[in-house]
């Protein structure tokens, strides 16, 4: 049996593989919640000087304007600032759950891409199982679901799309895609932590040869503290010489799972990139400790219900 943690991608730090062989980074800038050109412009230039080439936002996040001219506005573009080309970052938007449905996607989709000023997203993502407006149980949700990927196939095929994958989706949803899907999903994006460990889903994407990428690495906005500040999480820190937070990042990167942490602060940005870049893997006994954490706790929503 393969150690706790030992990873999936044996790839340089920093990367991994896609089902095509394909690159992308293990550390993305989360955007959710972070508003206005002048803070947007800072939390990227301290990322890019740090080390980040993802970037993670998303429909309802309201930033892929902001995102886009701080990035790419002419000479001052953050792009050009740091010798960068376009080619160089990884830049993921997602598809609002007020948006499901062929012709609202690929509408949305093509929005996104242009706020973004880019000619192309690198992955793009059915953000929500479910439909805005309608019931868990309604069997408009499977339907909507669906015609919403065939959107995403055929701006795939059109060039404007590199990836595709989903974020919070369930095992009967990605079941369900399996059975219809052209195009494999690339990446599933979903809440996952000491606390919420996701085994079932992490072994899932490992047979079907999709990523995993983790949001609320740190515990949420609102309820970080319950995770940052555990017993064993502290303890843990103290073992391995870094802090909380570079401890939880650093769990991830050691099981192969994707990070996107979000921060305003750029030596935040900076800690955040050291662990998942530059620390050395935990010791086995820091992660059998953190897996004793495993209690199935959502910090964030839950999505089981939707079918």
């Amino acid at each position: 049996m393969a150690s706790q943690r030992e990873s999936s991608e044996p790839n340089a730090p920093g990367w991994a593989r896609l089902y095509n062989g394909d690159k992308i980074p293990t550390l993305f800038l989360g955007t959710f919640r972070i508003r206005g050109f002048d803070v947007i412009d800072a939390c990227l230039d301290a990322a890019l000087g740090a080390g980040y080439r993802g970037i993670d936002t998303a429909g309802v996040y309201r930033n892929e304007a902001e995102i886009g001219s701080a990035l790419f506005d002419g000479p001052d573009g953050l792009v050009q600032r740091h010798g960068l080309s376009r080619e160089q970052l990884f830049i993921t938007s997602k598809l609002a759950p007020s948006h499901q449905g062929y012709e609202a996607a690929k509408k949305a989709c093509l929005q996104s891409i242009q706020k973004l000023r880019c000619n192309y997203l690198d992955l793009y993502l059915i953000h929500w199982p479910g439909v805005q407006g309608l019931r868990h149980s309604d069997p408009k949700q499977a339907e909507l679901r669906r015609e919403s990927w065939r959107a995403l196939e055929e701006l795939q095929s059109a060039g404007k799309l590199r990836h595709i994958g989903v974020s919070n989706y369930e095992l009967h949803h990605l079941e369900e895609l399996r059975r219809y899907a052209k195009t494999p999903c690339a990446v599933l994006q979903t809440e996952c932590h000491p606390m919420l460990q996701r085994r079932d889903l992490r072994d899932y994407c490992a047979n079907q040869g999709i990523h995993f990428q983790a949001y609320s690495s740190l515990g949420s906005t609102d309820y970080c503290q319950q995770l940052m500040q555990h017993p064993t999480v502290l303890s843990c820190a103290q073992t391995a010489g870094c802090s909380p937070a570079q401890l939880l990042l650093r769990w991830a990167a050691d099981l192969g799972i994707g990070a996107l942490p979000k921060s305003i602060r750029p030596a935040h940005i900076a800690e955040n990139a050291e662990a998942v870049l530059r620390l050395s893997p935990l010791p086995d006994e820091v992660h059998s400790a953190l897996a004793a954490l495993d209690c199935g706790q959502h910090f964030c929503w839950n999505p089981a219900a939707i079918r």
